[in-house]
């Protein structure tokens, strides 16, 4: 997947093209825009506890890990881990635009630096830099409606997310497809710079989670790894919950 800087020669007539493109989708579309946070909320609300099984598969293994989450709107985020017996009690905690990782074999609590954020997380195909990103998307791209009919004989809504020209993002865009009568998501395609599909996220099994008819598996495909995923199952989901300012804290990391 490149992620590179245009050459240099012609960097100055892509700056500012690539300036005029992106200023098209600094203002989104309110339809879209309400949809969109419609749909960045369905996990997560003001607050959230959740039970989650992660299956990883790549070319040298499969595993499977279970696991907790906490999150209070979008800055904090707690996550331990609760087998198998070997990663019980490794935690991560996501506070702001900060990640500390607790790892309990050596008792060590680590704060990731930037180097360190496109790194995998817990060998999964997501990486330390997806937690940071937890944002509403909103914040960080434009948004449109590019389709609305029926596709494979359901009626959809496409959306198109465009960075918006300061966006600390690495995406080049973002396509979303969800099913137009409830709003619950169907696919995500991001693409990278080059305007190529990175990576694909697909939503199934719909059942109850929350009071409410939610995916409860989310399946990660990386284009370049496409016989490789990464799957979150969720067992159980609590939203707009009391949850305690103390859960977000560094000396929380190391409790059982």
């Amino acid at each position: 997947m490149k992620r590179g800087v245009y050459p240099l020669c012609p960097l100055v007539v892509l700056f500012f093209i690539f300036l005029s493109f992106n200023a098209l989708f600094a203002q989104s579309d309110p339809e879209a825009l309400s949809i969109l946070r419609h749909v960045d909320d369905l996990w997560r609300g003001d607050s959230s506890y959740a039970e989650i099984t992660m299956k990883v598969k790549t070319k040298h293994y499969t595993r499977t890990m279970g696991m907790e989450a906490c999150s209070k709107g979008t800055e904090e985020t707690f996550v331990r881990i609760t087998s198998p017996l070997k990663d019980k009690g490794t935690a991560t905690l996501k506070s702001g635009k900060h990640i500390y990782t607790y790892l309990p074999r050596t008792d060590r609590t680590i704060r990731l630096t930037s180097g360190m954020m496109m790194a995998s997380w817990m060998g999964s195909h997501f990486t330390n830099d997806d937690l940071v990103k937890e944002s509403r998307r909103e914040d960080d791209y434009g948004v449109e409606i590019t389709f609305k009919g029926k596709r494979a004989g359901e009626e959809i809504i496409e959306f198109t997310l465009r960075p918006k020209p300061d966006a600390a993002v690495i995406w080049g865009k973002v396509v979303l497809v969800i099913r137009a009568e409830d709003f619950i998501p169907l696919k995500e395609v991001s693409y990278d710079e080059d305007m190529l599909v990175a990576r694909t996220f697909t939503f199934n099994k719909l059942k109850i989670l929350g009071g409410q008819l939610r995916p409860s598996v989310m399946r990660m495909i990386p284009e370049d790894k496409s016989d490789e995923f990464t799957e979150l199952t969720y067992e159980k989901l609590e939203i707009n919950i009391p949850v305690k300012d103390d859960l977000f804290s560094i000396a929380r990391l190391k409790r059982r």
